[in-house]
Protein backbone atom coordinates (compact mmCIF):
# COMPACT_ATOMS: atom_id res chain seq x y z
CA UNK A 1 0.00 0.00 0.00
CA UNK A 2 1.25 3.48 -0.96
CA UNK A 3 2.03 5.92 1.78
CA UNK A 4 0.94 9.56 1.75
CA UNK A 5 4.56 10.58 1.17
CA UNK A 6 4.89 8.32 -1.92
CA UNK A 7 1.67 9.75 -3.36
CA UNK A 8 2.91 13.29 -2.75
CA UNK A 9 6.26 12.44 -4.38
CA UNK A 10 4.46 11.11 -7.47
CA UNK A 11 2.20 14.16 -7.69
CA UNK A 12 5.14 16.55 -7.31
CA UNK A 13 7.16 14.64 -9.92
CA UNK A 14 4.28 14.86 -12.41
CA UNK A 15 3.80 18.56 -11.68
CA UNK A 16 7.55 19.16 -12.10
CA UNK A 17 7.47 17.39 -15.46
CA UNK A 18 4.51 19.48 -16.65
CA UNK A 19 6.06 22.75 -15.45
CA UNK A 20 9.44 21.92 -17.06
CA UNK A 21 7.76 21.00 -20.33
CA UNK A 22 5.61 24.14 -20.45
CA UNK A 23 8.53 26.35 -19.49
CA UNK A 24 10.75 24.82 -22.15
CA UNK A 25 8.02 25.23 -24.80
CA UNK A 26 7.51 28.90 -23.87
CA UNK A 27 11.23 29.65 -24.05
CA UNK A 28 11.68 27.62 -27.23
CA UNK A 29 8.81 29.43 -28.97
CA UNK A 30 10.34 32.83 -28.18
CA UNK A 31 13.85 31.79 -29.28
CA UNK A 32 12.51 30.23 -32.50
CA UNK A 33 10.71 33.47 -33.36
CA UNK A 34 13.90 35.50 -32.81
CA UNK A 35 15.99 33.13 -34.93
CA UNK A 36 13.39 32.95 -37.72
CA UNK A 37 13.80 36.73 -38.17
CA UNK A 38 17.43 36.03 -39.13
CA UNK A 39 16.40 33.85 -42.08
CA UNK A 40 17.47 30.62 -40.39
CA UNK A 41 15.72 27.82 -38.54
CA UNK A 42 16.84 26.84 -35.05
CA UNK A 43 18.82 23.83 -36.26
CA UNK A 44 20.74 25.90 -38.79
CA UNK A 45 21.43 28.54 -36.15
CA UNK A 46 22.59 25.90 -33.63
CA UNK A 47 25.06 24.41 -36.12
CA UNK A 48 26.32 27.84 -37.21
CA UNK A 49 26.67 28.99 -33.59
CA UNK A 50 28.62 25.83 -32.67
CA UNK A 51 31.14 26.39 -35.45
CA UNK A 52 31.27 30.14 -34.81
CA UNK A 53 32.01 29.54 -31.12
CA UNK A 54 34.12 26.37 -31.21
CA UNK A 55 35.75 26.47 -34.65
CA UNK A 56 35.58 23.92 -37.45
CA UNK A 57 33.92 20.62 -36.54
CA UNK A 58 33.86 17.16 -38.13
CA UNK A 59 30.43 16.96 -39.80
CA UNK A 60 29.94 13.48 -38.28
CA UNK A 61 30.25 14.92 -34.74
CA UNK A 62 27.99 17.99 -35.07
CA UNK A 63 24.76 16.11 -34.37
CA UNK A 64 25.73 15.00 -30.89
CA UNK A 65 26.96 18.48 -29.99
CA UNK A 66 23.78 20.32 -31.02
CA UNK A 67 21.39 17.47 -30.17
CA UNK A 68 20.00 16.78 -33.63
CA UNK A 69 19.76 13.55 -35.57
CA UNK A 70 22.90 12.71 -37.53
CA UNK A 71 20.69 12.07 -40.57
CA UNK A 72 19.73 15.78 -40.57
CA UNK A 73 23.27 17.15 -40.36
CA UNK A 74 24.13 16.79 -44.05
CA UNK A 75 20.93 18.59 -45.03
CA UNK A 76 21.57 21.42 -42.54
CA UNK A 77 25.21 21.82 -43.64
CA UNK A 78 24.03 21.84 -47.29
CA UNK A 79 21.56 24.65 -46.50
CA UNK A 80 24.17 26.72 -44.65
CA UNK A 81 26.63 26.13 -47.48
CA UNK A 82 24.04 27.32 -50.04
CA UNK A 83 23.62 30.49 -47.96
CA UNK A 84 27.40 31.01 -48.03
CA UNK A 85 27.74 30.76 -44.24
CA UNK A 86 29.63 27.44 -44.02
CA UNK A 87 31.87 25.41 -46.27
CA UNK A 88 33.12 21.85 -46.24
CA UNK A 89 36.81 21.15 -45.82
CA UNK A 90 38.31 17.68 -46.27
CA UNK A 91 40.59 16.39 -43.52
CA UNK A 92 44.14 16.26 -44.89
CA UNK A 93 45.01 13.09 -42.96
CA UNK A 94 41.77 11.06 -43.10
CA UNK A 95 39.60 10.97 -46.23
CA UNK A 96 36.62 9.70 -44.20
CA UNK A 97 36.41 12.98 -42.29
CA UNK A 98 35.03 16.25 -43.60
CA UNK A 99 34.95 19.40 -41.53
CA UNK A 100 32.33 22.12 -41.54
CA UNK A 101 34.03 25.48 -41.26
CA UNK A 102 32.56 28.98 -41.11
CA UNK A 103 33.10 31.34 -44.04
CA UNK A 104 34.05 35.01 -43.78
CA UNK A 105 30.42 35.81 -44.63
CA UNK A 106 29.26 33.45 -41.86
CA UNK A 107 31.58 35.07 -39.34
CA UNK A 108 30.41 38.57 -40.33
CA UNK A 109 26.79 37.43 -40.04
CA UNK A 110 27.32 35.94 -36.57
CA UNK A 111 29.36 38.96 -35.43
CA UNK A 112 26.34 41.06 -36.32
CA UNK A 113 23.48 38.89 -34.97
CA UNK A 114 24.96 36.98 -32.04
CA UNK A 115 25.08 39.89 -29.58
CA UNK A 116 21.36 40.51 -30.23
CA UNK A 117 20.64 36.79 -29.79
CA UNK A 118 22.48 36.75 -26.45
CA UNK A 119 20.52 39.81 -25.33
CA UNK A 120 17.26 38.12 -26.33
CA UNK A 121 18.15 35.03 -24.27
CA UNK A 122 19.00 37.31 -21.35
CA UNK A 123 15.59 39.01 -21.66
CA UNK A 124 13.82 35.63 -21.74
CA UNK A 125 15.63 34.56 -18.57
CA UNK A 126 15.20 37.90 -16.79
CA UNK A 127 12.41 36.40 -14.67
CA UNK A 128 15.14 34.96 -12.45
CA UNK A 129 17.90 36.84 -10.64
CA UNK A 130 21.53 35.68 -10.82
CA UNK A 131 21.39 33.48 -7.73
CA UNK A 132 18.16 31.85 -8.92
CA UNK A 133 19.73 31.17 -12.34
CA UNK A 134 22.79 29.56 -10.73
CA UNK A 135 20.57 27.43 -8.48
CA UNK A 136 18.32 26.44 -11.39
CA UNK A 137 21.33 25.43 -13.50
CA UNK A 138 22.69 23.22 -10.72
CA UNK A 139 19.32 21.62 -9.99
CA UNK A 140 18.54 20.94 -13.65
CA UNK A 141 22.01 19.45 -14.19
CA UNK A 142 21.49 17.21 -11.16
CA UNK A 143 18.12 16.08 -12.47
CA UNK A 144 19.49 15.50 -15.97
CA UNK A 145 22.48 13.48 -14.77
CA UNK A 146 20.20 11.37 -12.60
CA UNK A 147 17.80 10.75 -15.49
CA UNK A 148 20.74 9.77 -17.75
CA UNK A 149 21.84 7.14 -15.20
CA UNK A 150 18.42 5.46 -15.39
CA UNK A 151 18.99 4.35 -19.01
Amino acid sequence: METRNETLQEELSLKLFVVLTRTFESIKKRVEADIKCLGLNTTEFAVLELIYSKGEQPIQKIGEKVLIASSSITYVVDKLEEKGLLKRKPCPTDRRITYATITEEGTAFMDEVFPTHKKSIEEICAGLDMDEKKMMIEQLKKLGFYADKLK
